[in-house]
Protein backbone atom coordinates (compact mmCIF):
# COMPACT_ATOMS: atom_id res chain seq x y z
CA UNK A 1 0.00 0.00 0.00
CA UNK A 2 2.06 3.17 -1.17
CA UNK A 3 -0.13 5.84 -0.19
CA UNK A 4 -2.85 5.36 2.69
CA UNK A 5 -6.54 6.28 1.73
CA UNK A 6 -8.40 9.28 3.38
CA UNK A 7 -5.67 11.07 4.68
CA UNK A 8 -6.99 14.37 6.25
CA UNK A 9 -4.65 17.77 5.77
CA UNK A 10 -7.88 20.14 6.11
CA UNK A 11 -10.83 19.07 8.26
CA UNK A 12 -10.36 19.66 11.78
CA UNK A 13 -13.91 18.81 12.95
CA UNK A 14 -13.59 15.74 11.23
CA UNK A 15 -10.58 14.75 13.00
CA UNK A 16 -11.66 15.19 16.68
CA UNK A 17 -14.76 13.33 15.65
CA UNK A 18 -13.24 10.51 14.70
CA UNK A 19 -10.88 10.63 17.51
CA UNK A 20 -13.95 10.58 20.01
CA UNK A 21 -14.70 7.38 18.34
CA UNK A 22 -11.39 5.87 19.00
CA UNK A 23 -11.60 6.80 22.63
CA UNK A 24 -15.07 5.57 23.46
CA UNK A 25 -13.81 2.23 22.08
CA UNK A 26 -10.73 1.44 24.44
CA UNK A 27 -12.60 -0.70 27.31
CA UNK A 28 -11.08 -4.01 28.43
CA UNK A 29 -14.06 -6.17 28.71
CA UNK A 30 -11.97 -8.84 30.54
CA UNK A 31 -11.25 -6.29 32.66
CA UNK A 32 -14.43 -4.64 34.13
CA UNK A 33 -13.69 -2.08 31.40
CA UNK A 34 -10.39 -0.76 32.03
CA UNK A 35 -9.15 0.75 29.63
CA UNK A 36 -6.29 -0.01 27.34
CA UNK A 37 -3.23 1.92 27.46
CA UNK A 38 -0.49 -0.36 24.73
CA UNK A 39 -1.44 -0.67 20.90
CA UNK A 40 0.55 -2.76 18.77
CA UNK A 41 -0.22 -3.36 15.04
CA UNK A 42 3.43 -5.40 14.57
CA UNK A 43 4.46 -7.43 15.15
CA UNK A 44 0.81 -8.88 15.92
CA UNK A 45 -2.05 -6.71 16.28
CA UNK A 46 -3.55 -6.18 19.82
CA UNK A 47 -4.46 -3.77 22.93
CA UNK A 48 -2.92 -4.50 25.79
CA UNK A 49 -3.00 -3.29 29.86
CA UNK A 50 -0.08 -1.67 30.77
CA UNK A 51 1.17 -2.11 34.66
CA UNK A 52 2.89 1.85 34.40
CA UNK A 53 -0.29 3.74 32.80
CA UNK A 54 -3.64 2.38 31.82
CA UNK A 55 -6.40 2.99 34.92
CA UNK A 56 -3.64 5.79 35.32
CA UNK A 57 -3.21 7.59 32.77
CA UNK A 58 -5.61 7.10 30.31
CA UNK A 59 -9.07 8.05 31.53
CA UNK A 60 -7.06 11.46 32.33
CA UNK A 61 -6.05 12.47 28.36
CA UNK A 62 -9.96 10.81 27.26
CA UNK A 63 -11.58 13.11 29.96
CA UNK A 64 -10.04 15.69 29.17
CA UNK A 65 -10.13 15.94 24.86
CA UNK A 66 -13.99 14.34 24.82
CA UNK A 67 -15.21 16.84 27.26
CA UNK A 68 -13.04 19.61 25.22
CA UNK A 69 -14.87 18.34 22.10
CA UNK A 70 -18.15 18.54 23.00
CA UNK A 71 -17.82 21.51 24.56
CA UNK A 72 -16.15 23.24 21.27
CA UNK A 73 -17.90 21.91 18.58
CA UNK A 74 -21.25 20.60 20.71
CA UNK A 75 -20.71 16.97 19.07
CA UNK A 76 -22.87 14.08 20.51
CA UNK A 77 -20.18 12.13 22.81
CA UNK A 78 -20.82 8.85 24.03
CA UNK A 79 -21.68 8.90 28.14
CA UNK A 80 -21.05 5.80 28.83
CA UNK A 81 -17.70 6.11 27.76
CA UNK A 82 -17.34 9.30 29.75
CA UNK A 83 -18.49 7.45 33.18
CA UNK A 84 -16.52 4.22 32.46
CA UNK A 85 -13.25 6.54 32.01
CA UNK A 86 -14.77 8.85 34.99
CA UNK A 87 -15.21 5.02 36.95
CA UNK A 88 -11.57 3.98 35.88
CA UNK A 89 -9.90 7.36 37.18
CA UNK A 90 -11.61 7.05 40.51
CA UNK A 91 -10.00 3.72 40.53
CA UNK A 92 -7.03 4.94 40.41
CA UNK A 93 -7.30 7.40 43.02
CA UNK A 94 -8.52 4.34 45.51
CA UNK A 95 -4.70 3.86 46.80
CA UNK A 96 -3.39 5.92 50.08
CA UNK A 97 -2.45 8.50 48.56
CA UNK A 98 -4.56 11.19 46.30
CA UNK A 99 -2.63 10.24 43.29
CA UNK A 100 -3.71 8.10 40.56
CA UNK A 101 -1.96 4.91 40.66
CA UNK A 102 -1.66 1.89 38.78
CA UNK A 103 -1.65 -1.71 39.15
CA UNK A 104 1.04 -3.74 39.33
CA UNK A 105 -1.12 -6.59 38.10
CA UNK A 106 -4.73 -7.10 36.48
CA UNK A 107 -5.84 -8.62 39.63
CA UNK A 108 -4.33 -6.08 42.20
CA UNK A 109 -5.23 -2.74 43.55
CA UNK A 110 -3.91 0.64 42.57
CA UNK A 111 -0.09 0.69 44.49
CA UNK A 112 2.21 2.08 41.51
CA UNK A 113 2.99 5.90 42.54
CA UNK A 114 4.53 7.19 39.57
CA UNK A 115 4.96 11.07 39.38
CA UNK A 116 4.16 11.42 35.47
CA UNK A 117 0.89 10.35 35.98
CA UNK A 118 -0.07 13.03 38.60
CA UNK A 119 -0.66 15.19 35.11
CA UNK A 120 -3.19 13.00 33.56
CA UNK A 121 -5.00 12.27 36.84
CA UNK A 122 -5.22 16.54 37.16
CA UNK A 123 -6.41 16.43 33.57
CA UNK A 124 -8.93 13.80 34.65
CA UNK A 125 -10.19 16.11 37.45
CA UNK A 126 -9.91 19.08 35.98
CA UNK A 127 -11.94 17.86 33.01
CA UNK A 128 -15.17 16.61 35.70
CA UNK A 129 -15.19 19.59 37.38
CA UNK A 130 -15.22 21.49 34.18
CA UNK A 131 -17.83 20.15 31.84
CA UNK A 132 -20.02 17.87 34.97
CA UNK A 133 -19.59 20.00 37.76
CA UNK A 134 -18.50 17.20 39.32
CA UNK A 135 -18.31 17.18 43.13
CA UNK A 136 -15.93 14.05 43.88
CA UNK A 137 -13.63 14.79 41.21
CA UNK A 138 -13.10 18.58 43.07
CA UNK A 139 -12.46 17.21 46.16
CA UNK A 140 -9.97 14.77 44.62
CA UNK A 141 -8.23 17.45 42.93
CA UNK A 142 -8.34 19.74 46.40
CA UNK A 143 -6.90 16.94 48.21
CA UNK A 144 -4.19 16.33 45.77
CA UNK A 145 -2.91 19.68 45.31
CA UNK A 146 -2.79 19.94 49.18
CA UNK A 147 -1.07 16.29 49.83
CA UNK A 148 1.38 17.05 47.12
CA UNK A 149 2.27 20.72 48.59
CA UNK A 150 2.90 18.77 51.96
CA UNK A 151 4.87 15.99 50.59
CA UNK A 152 6.96 17.38 47.97
CA UNK A 153 9.79 19.92 48.36
CA UNK A 154 11.40 21.77 45.19
CA UNK A 155 14.39 22.80 47.17
CA UNK A 156 14.79 18.83 47.17
CA UNK A 157 14.35 18.42 43.39
CA UNK A 158 17.51 16.61 42.44
CA UNK A 159 17.64 14.38 45.32
CA UNK A 160 17.51 10.58 44.67
CA UNK A 161 12.89 10.90 45.27
CA UNK A 162 12.83 14.37 42.96
CA UNK A 163 11.54 16.07 46.52
CA UNK A 164 8.72 13.63 47.43
CA UNK A 165 8.70 12.47 50.90
CA UNK A 166 9.27 8.51 49.76
CA UNK A 167 8.64 7.68 53.03
CA UNK A 168 5.21 8.65 53.53
CA UNK A 169 3.99 7.73 50.19
CA UNK A 170 5.24 3.99 51.47
CA UNK A 171 3.87 4.49 54.78
CA UNK A 172 0.49 4.81 52.94
CA UNK A 173 0.53 1.27 51.14
CA UNK A 174 1.93 3.11 48.24
CA UNK A 175 5.32 2.59 46.20
CA UNK A 176 6.78 5.21 44.61
CA UNK A 177 8.42 4.20 41.09
CA UNK A 178 10.87 6.50 39.50
CA UNK A 179 12.24 6.18 35.56
CA UNK A 180 15.54 5.10 34.75
CA UNK A 181 15.96 8.92 33.72
CA UNK A 182 13.93 10.17 36.08
CA UNK A 183 13.41 14.24 36.15
CA UNK A 184 10.96 17.09 37.57
CA UNK A 185 10.16 17.47 33.68
CA UNK A 186 9.00 13.50 33.13
CA UNK A 187 7.39 13.74 36.85
CA UNK A 188 5.53 16.64 38.52
CA UNK A 189 6.76 19.49 36.44
CA UNK A 190 4.24 18.30 33.47
CA UNK A 191 1.28 18.67 36.09
CA UNK A 192 1.12 23.21 35.58
CA UNK A 193 -0.94 22.60 32.42
CA UNK A 194 -4.19 20.74 33.69
CA UNK A 195 -3.26 22.71 37.63
CA UNK A 196 -3.36 26.09 35.26
CA UNK A 197 -6.85 24.68 33.33
CA UNK A 198 -8.06 23.89 36.49
CA UNK A 199 -7.55 27.13 38.13
CA UNK A 200 -9.52 28.67 34.88
CA UNK A 201 -12.47 26.55 35.69
CA UNK A 202 -12.65 27.34 39.30
CA UNK A 203 -10.79 30.02 40.39
CA UNK A 204 -8.92 28.00 43.29
CA UNK A 205 -6.27 29.80 44.39
CA UNK A 206 -3.81 26.65 45.77
CA UNK A 207 -4.02 25.30 42.19
CA UNK A 208 -2.41 28.46 41.20
CA UNK A 209 0.05 28.64 43.95
CA UNK A 210 1.02 25.36 43.28
CA UNK A 211 1.73 25.43 39.25
CA UNK A 212 3.85 28.79 40.18
CA UNK A 213 5.80 27.04 42.25
CA UNK A 214 6.36 24.37 39.75
CA UNK A 215 7.05 26.58 37.05
CA UNK A 216 9.48 28.30 39.43
CA UNK A 217 11.45 24.94 39.71
CA UNK A 218 11.07 24.56 35.66
CA UNK A 219 12.43 27.88 35.46
CA UNK A 220 15.31 27.95 37.94
CA UNK A 221 16.53 24.19 36.49
CA UNK A 222 15.33 23.41 33.16
CA UNK A 223 14.19 26.06 30.83
CA UNK A 224 16.55 28.82 31.35
CA UNK A 225 16.74 32.21 29.76
CA UNK A 226 18.91 31.15 26.79
CA UNK A 227 16.21 28.28 25.57
CA UNK A 228 18.76 25.50 25.49
CA UNK A 229 17.99 21.74 25.33
CA UNK A 230 19.92 18.83 27.04
CA UNK A 231 18.31 15.69 27.18
CA UNK A 232 20.64 14.41 30.08
CA UNK A 233 18.53 16.97 32.39
CA UNK A 234 15.40 17.38 31.08
CA UNK A 235 14.76 13.23 30.01
CA UNK A 236 15.10 11.82 26.92
CA UNK A 237 10.78 11.29 26.71
CA UNK A 238 10.66 14.42 24.45
CA UNK A 239 6.72 14.78 25.52
CA UNK A 240 7.36 15.57 29.29
CA UNK A 241 9.74 18.39 27.77
CA UNK A 242 6.81 19.41 25.27
CA UNK A 243 4.19 19.37 27.86
CA UNK A 244 5.78 21.40 30.59
CA UNK A 245 7.00 23.78 27.37
CA UNK A 246 3.05 24.33 27.05
CA UNK A 247 2.05 24.10 30.55
CA UNK A 248 4.69 27.22 31.30
CA UNK A 249 3.11 29.07 28.24
CA UNK A 250 -1.05 28.78 29.47
CA UNK A 251 0.17 30.21 32.94
CA UNK A 252 2.25 33.17 31.52
CA UNK A 253 -1.17 33.83 29.44
CA UNK A 254 -3.65 33.48 32.21
CA UNK A 255 -1.31 35.44 34.56
CA UNK A 256 -0.27 38.21 31.20
CA UNK A 257 3.33 37.31 32.48
CA UNK A 258 5.24 38.66 29.40
CA UNK A 259 8.69 37.30 31.18
CA UNK A 260 7.68 34.18 31.72
CA UNK A 261 6.52 33.91 27.71
CA UNK A 262 9.36 34.95 27.00
CA UNK A 263 11.45 32.05 29.00
CA UNK A 264 8.87 30.07 26.85
CA UNK A 265 9.46 31.92 23.52
CA UNK A 266 13.18 31.58 23.97
CA UNK A 267 12.93 27.68 24.09
CA UNK A 268 10.48 27.33 21.51
CA UNK A 269 12.81 29.40 18.94
CA UNK A 270 16.06 27.25 20.00
CA UNK A 271 15.98 23.73 22.21
CA UNK A 272 12.71 22.78 20.65
CA UNK A 273 14.51 22.53 17.33
CA UNK A 274 16.61 20.17 18.43
CA UNK A 275 13.64 17.84 19.07
CA UNK A 276 11.34 18.83 16.17
CA UNK A 277 11.20 20.08 12.37
CA UNK A 278 10.01 22.67 10.22
CA UNK A 279 6.65 20.54 9.93
CA UNK A 280 5.74 19.85 13.83
CA UNK A 281 7.41 16.64 13.79
CA UNK A 282 9.42 15.63 17.32
CA UNK A 283 11.47 13.08 18.04
CA UNK A 284 9.54 10.25 20.07
CA UNK A 285 12.89 9.84 22.10
CA UNK A 286 16.21 11.41 21.52
CA UNK A 287 17.62 8.02 22.10
CA UNK A 288 16.33 6.84 18.76
CA UNK A 289 19.26 6.40 15.59
CA UNK A 290 19.02 6.01 11.89
CA UNK A 291 15.64 4.86 10.45
CA UNK A 292 13.67 4.79 14.02
CA UNK A 293 15.24 8.09 14.33
CA UNK A 294 11.99 9.28 12.15
CA UNK A 295 9.95 8.25 14.98
CA UNK A 296 7.95 10.49 16.61
CA UNK A 297 5.17 11.38 18.52
CA UNK A 298 1.97 12.93 17.94
CA UNK A 299 1.72 14.33 21.56
CA UNK A 300 4.63 16.07 20.98
CA UNK A 301 3.34 17.68 18.09
CA UNK A 302 -0.18 19.39 19.64
CA UNK A 303 1.98 20.74 22.60
CA UNK A 304 3.92 22.59 20.47
CA UNK A 305 0.52 23.84 18.56
CA UNK A 306 -0.39 24.47 21.79
CA UNK A 307 2.09 26.66 22.31
CA UNK A 308 2.31 28.41 18.72
CA UNK A 309 -0.97 29.39 19.25
CA UNK A 310 -0.21 31.14 22.62
CA UNK A 311 2.66 32.86 21.43
CA UNK A 312 0.56 33.94 18.57
CA UNK A 313 -2.53 35.81 20.65
CA UNK A 314 0.27 37.59 22.51
CA UNK A 315 1.35 39.15 19.26
CA UNK A 316 4.27 36.85 17.43
CA UNK A 317 1.83 36.58 14.63
CA UNK A 318 4.83 34.38 13.19
CA UNK A 319 3.71 31.15 15.28
CA UNK A 320 -0.04 31.35 13.96
CA UNK A 321 1.96 30.44 10.72
CA UNK A 322 4.05 27.52 12.44
CA UNK A 323 1.03 26.18 13.98
CA UNK A 324 -1.18 26.22 10.51
CA UNK A 325 1.74 24.18 9.17
CA UNK A 326 1.91 21.62 11.89
CA UNK A 327 -1.42 21.05 11.77
CA UNK A 328 -1.46 20.47 8.19
CA UNK A 329 1.34 18.70 7.15
CA UNK A 330 2.02 16.63 10.15
CA UNK A 331 -0.92 16.42 13.14
CA UNK A 332 -4.14 16.00 10.74
CA UNK A 333 -2.66 14.07 8.33
CA UNK A 334 -1.16 11.53 11.44
CA UNK A 335 -4.78 10.63 12.45
CA UNK A 336 -5.56 6.44 11.17
CA UNK A 337 -8.42 7.28 8.79
CA UNK A 338 -7.51 3.73 6.87
CA UNK A 339 -7.50 0.71 8.89
CA UNK A 340 -7.51 -1.70 5.58
CA UNK A 341 -3.52 -2.79 6.53
CA UNK A 342 -4.81 -3.99 10.24
CA UNK A 343 -5.49 -7.94 10.24
CA UNK A 344 -7.56 -8.56 13.14
CA UNK A 345 -6.47 -12.12 15.00
CA UNK A 346 -9.26 -14.78 13.65
CA UNK A 347 -9.60 -16.65 16.62
CA UNK A 348 -9.28 -14.26 19.48
CA UNK A 349 -7.99 -15.33 22.92
CA UNK A 350 -9.52 -11.94 24.86
CA UNK A 351 -10.84 -8.63 24.43
CA UNK A 352 -7.08 -7.31 23.43
CA UNK A 353 -7.41 -9.16 20.25
CA UNK A 354 -10.93 -8.38 19.27
CA UNK A 355 -11.32 -5.93 16.18
CA UNK A 356 -8.36 -4.42 16.53
CA UNK A 357 -8.69 -2.46 13.35
CA UNK A 358 -12.10 -1.18 13.94
CA UNK A 359 -11.22 -0.11 17.60
CA UNK A 360 -8.07 1.61 15.96
CA UNK A 361 -10.03 4.09 13.42
CA UNK A 362 -9.22 7.57 14.41
CA UNK A 363 -5.99 6.75 16.70
CA UNK A 364 -2.60 9.10 16.70
CA UNK A 365 0.71 7.43 17.30
CA UNK A 366 3.95 7.68 16.59
CA UNK A 367 4.50 8.90 13.15
CA UNK A 368 7.37 9.62 10.84
CA UNK A 369 6.42 13.23 8.62
CA UNK A 370 5.99 10.77 5.66
CA UNK A 371 3.71 8.12 6.98
CA UNK A 372 3.17 5.82 10.31
CA UNK A 373 6.23 4.04 10.31
CA UNK A 374 10.12 4.00 8.70
CA UNK A 375 10.72 1.86 6.02
CA UNK A 376 10.95 -1.72 6.91
CA UNK A 377 9.52 -0.98 10.24
CA UNK A 378 9.37 -4.26 12.25
CA UNK A 379 7.32 -2.53 15.66
CA UNK A 380 4.40 -0.13 14.97
CA UNK A 381 2.14 1.37 17.72
CA UNK A 382 -0.62 3.48 18.50
CA UNK A 383 -0.68 3.74 21.91
CA UNK A 384 -4.43 4.93 23.16
CA UNK A 385 -2.97 7.99 25.40
CA UNK A 386 -1.79 9.83 22.67
CA UNK A 387 -5.29 9.55 21.11
CA UNK A 388 -6.61 12.18 23.67
CA UNK A 389 -3.58 14.35 23.44
CA UNK A 390 -4.02 14.67 19.55
CA UNK A 391 -7.81 15.47 20.00
CA UNK A 392 -7.20 17.89 22.83
CA UNK A 393 -5.11 19.99 20.78
CA UNK A 394 -7.13 19.76 17.71
CA UNK A 395 -9.79 21.58 20.03
CA UNK A 396 -7.29 24.42 20.85
CA UNK A 397 -6.61 24.93 17.54
CA UNK A 398 -10.73 25.00 16.55
CA UNK A 399 -10.96 27.45 19.52
CA UNK A 400 -8.19 29.68 18.35
CA UNK A 401 -9.05 29.65 14.51
CA UNK A 402 -11.10 32.85 14.57
CA UNK A 403 -11.19 34.99 18.01
CA UNK A 404 -12.68 38.32 19.14
CA UNK A 405 -10.85 40.60 21.18
CA UNK A 406 -10.72 44.07 22.32
CA UNK A 407 -9.63 45.15 18.80
CA UNK A 408 -12.23 43.21 16.68
CA UNK A 409 -12.53 40.07 15.29
CA UNK A 410 -9.44 37.52 13.97
CA UNK A 411 -9.24 35.13 11.15
CA UNK A 412 -5.93 33.36 12.99
CA UNK A 413 -5.63 30.26 10.79
CA UNK A 414 -6.95 29.47 7.19
CA UNK A 415 -9.50 26.38 8.12
CA UNK A 416 -12.88 26.50 6.73
CA UNK A 417 -14.35 28.27 10.10
CA UNK A 418 -18.47 29.39 11.36
CA UNK A 419 -18.66 31.59 14.54
CA UNK A 420 -21.24 34.12 15.29
CA UNK A 421 -18.78 36.75 14.13
CA UNK A 422 -17.64 35.43 10.94
CA UNK A 423 -17.93 32.40 7.45
CA UNK A 424 -14.42 31.96 6.32
CA UNK A 425 -13.45 29.31 3.40
CA UNK A 426 -10.29 28.18 2.96
CA UNK A 427 -8.10 28.30 0.20
CA UNK A 428 -7.42 24.90 0.47
CA UNK A 429 -10.88 24.17 0.42
CA UNK A 430 -12.09 27.00 -1.95
CA UNK A 431 -11.05 28.15 -5.49
CA UNK A 432 -10.49 31.67 -3.46
CA UNK A 433 -10.43 32.32 0.30
CA UNK A 434 -13.54 34.15 1.48
CA UNK A 435 -14.81 35.91 4.97
CA UNK A 436 -18.08 36.68 5.26
CA UNK A 437 -18.58 39.22 8.29
CA UNK A 438 -21.77 38.78 10.32
CA UNK A 439 -21.21 42.23 12.39
CA UNK A 440 -19.87 45.58 11.08
CA UNK A 441 -17.15 44.61 14.24
CA UNK A 442 -13.47 45.53 12.88
CA UNK A 443 -11.69 42.37 11.10
CA UNK A 444 -8.37 41.00 10.88
CA UNK A 445 -7.31 38.24 8.36
CA UNK A 446 -4.17 36.87 8.92
CA UNK A 447 -2.13 36.72 5.49
CA UNK A 448 0.67 33.62 5.26
CA UNK A 449 4.10 35.48 4.24
CA UNK A 450 4.38 33.58 1.13
CA UNK A 451 0.81 34.96 -0.12
CA UNK A 452 0.70 37.16 -2.84
CA UNK A 453 -2.20 39.26 -2.19
CA UNK A 454 -3.41 42.61 -4.17
CA UNK A 455 -4.46 45.00 -1.29
CA UNK A 456 -6.13 47.63 -3.36
CA UNK A 457 -8.34 45.33 -5.39
CA UNK A 458 -9.44 43.71 -1.95
CA UNK A 459 -10.37 47.61 -1.36
CA UNK A 460 -12.28 48.07 -4.06
CA UNK A 461 -14.52 45.17 -3.74
CA UNK A 462 -14.72 45.51 0.15
CA UNK A 463 -14.27 48.72 1.21
CA UNK A 464 -11.43 50.33 3.13
CA UNK A 465 -8.55 47.75 3.73
CA UNK A 466 -5.40 47.85 5.09
CA UNK A 467 -2.34 45.62 5.15
CA UNK A 468 -0.71 45.89 9.08
CA UNK A 469 1.84 43.23 9.28
CA UNK A 470 1.16 39.82 8.41
CA UNK A 471 -2.77 40.98 8.84
CA UNK A 472 -5.47 42.08 6.16
CA UNK A 473 -7.74 44.63 8.52
CA UNK A 474 -11.33 45.99 7.82
CA UNK A 475 -11.66 48.64 9.52
CA UNK A 476 -15.70 48.48 9.28
CA UNK A 477 -16.77 45.66 6.96
CA UNK A 478 -20.59 45.26 5.53
CA UNK A 479 -22.29 42.35 7.55
CA UNK A 480 -23.51 39.66 5.36
CA UNK A 481 -21.61 40.49 2.33
CA UNK A 482 -18.44 38.11 1.67
CA UNK A 483 -14.84 39.69 1.23
CA UNK A 484 -13.02 37.51 -1.13
CA UNK A 485 -9.20 37.33 -0.67
CA UNK A 486 -7.73 35.36 -3.59
CA UNK A 487 -4.27 34.23 -3.94
CA UNK A 488 -2.00 31.32 -5.35
CA UNK A 489 -0.69 28.45 -3.01
CA UNK A 490 2.93 29.19 -3.57
CA UNK A 491 5.03 26.43 -4.26
CA UNK A 492 8.20 25.80 -1.92
CA UNK A 493 10.60 23.23 -0.65
CA UNK A 494 11.79 22.31 2.41
CA UNK A 495 14.52 19.93 3.55
CA UNK A 496 14.03 17.84 6.87
CA UNK A 497 17.31 16.93 8.82
CA UNK A 498 16.71 14.27 10.13
CA UNK A 499 19.60 11.51 11.55
CA UNK A 500 19.35 8.94 8.63
CA UNK A 501 18.55 11.31 5.63
CA UNK A 502 17.55 14.72 4.61
CA UNK A 503 13.57 14.21 3.80
CA UNK A 504 12.52 16.64 0.86
CA UNK A 505 9.57 18.20 0.58
CA UNK A 506 7.44 20.22 -1.72
CA UNK A 507 4.95 22.03 -0.51
CA UNK A 508 1.86 24.03 -1.87
CA UNK A 509 1.36 26.82 0.85
CA UNK A 510 0.94 25.22 4.06
CA UNK A 511 0.43 22.02 2.90
CA UNK A 512 2.57 18.97 1.85
CA UNK A 513 1.78 18.45 -1.80
CA UNK A 514 5.12 15.19 -2.17
CA UNK A 515 7.83 13.95 0.18
CA UNK A 516 10.27 11.66 0.63
CA UNK A 517 9.35 7.72 1.82
CA UNK A 518 12.39 6.13 0.95
CA UNK A 519 10.01 3.44 -0.06
CA UNK A 520 8.32 2.92 3.04
CA UNK A 521 4.63 1.74 3.09
CA UNK A 522 1.62 3.03 5.17
CA UNK A 523 2.72 6.98 3.75
CA UNK A 524 0.55 10.37 4.02
CA UNK A 525 1.53 11.97 0.79
CA UNK A 526 2.61 11.55 -2.77
CA UNK A 527 6.51 10.59 -3.49
CA UNK A 528 8.74 13.09 -5.98
CA UNK A 529 9.55 15.84 -3.67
Amino acid sequence: MPILANVNTTHIPAAIALGCRTMSSVFDADDDDRPFFESSLLPEPLLRWNSSHSESHVPGRHLNALLNAQAVLGIDIDERAVETHRRAAFFSYGGGIPWPLNRERKDGRPVRAIPHNIREGFHALTALVSYRNDARARELAEASIDWIRTHWDPQRVHDEHCGWDAAAIQQAGAQLIHSPNESFVLGLGRAIGPLVKYYRATGYGPALELALILADTACAHYFKPDGGFDPALFSTHTHSTTCVMSGLAQLAEVRNDAALLLRVKAFYDNGLWQIRDALGWVIESTHRRGLDGDIGEVNNTGDIVETALILGAAGYTEYYADAERILRCHLLPSQVRDVSFIHDVPNPADDGQRDVANRHLGAFGFPTPYGHAPPGATWLSFNMDIVGGAVGSLCEAWRQCVTRGADGVRVNLLFDRETDDVLVRSPYTSPCMSVRPKTESPLWVRLPRWADVDVPAIATHSGRCRRVGDWLFFAQPVAGVPIPIPFELAESELLLKHDAHDIRVRLQGDSVGAMDNFGAELTFFPTGA
